[in-house]
């Protein structure tokens, strides 16, 4: 896999994904919270597969 999300990107990734899995445990405690799963998986592994779909990429040059 190629890394294509930056370090802004990846920051806000793992914050929208720890949030969204939070909804599990704390608050309205839906099975939503699941899709938290998502960001925080490309966020951790720096690569989204749809910016590579898409010909995206936040890293900047190297």
């Amino acid at each position: 896999m190629t890394v294509n999300v930056g370090s802004l990107d990846r920051v806000l990734r793992i914050v929208v994904g720890v949030a969204l899995l939070s909804m599990m445990f704390i608050g309205p405690k839906t099975m939503w919270g699941l899709i938290g799963i998502i960001p925080l998986a490309t966020g951790l592994m720096r690569s989204c597969p749809l910016y590579s779909i898409f010909g995206l990429n936040t890293c900047g040059k190297k």
